[in-house]
């Protein structure tokens, strides 16, 4: 059975190519938007809240397209 796909392993893809990683990652920037942004301390955190989610958001639709 040489040169079939049954007897090379598997590479795995680099963390920043791989779905659910990354679906981790851009839901923990979308709560961290969510918590600036009802925050009553630094208006600072409050000002780039809305930017936070927005990133987080567009970063989830993009890496949920990724393979498994």
């Amino acid at each position: 059975m040489s040169g079939t796909s049954l007897d090379t392993p598997r590479r795995r893809r680099p963390f920043f190519l791989r779905r659910g990683p990354m679906e981790n990652l851009a839901v923990m920037v979308i709560g961290i938007g969510f918590l600036m942004l009802f925050q009553p301390f630094l208006i600072e955190l409050y000002t780039y809240s809305f930017v936070t989610l927005l990133a987080g958001t567009f970063m989830f639709m993009i890496v949920s397209k990724f393979p498994e």
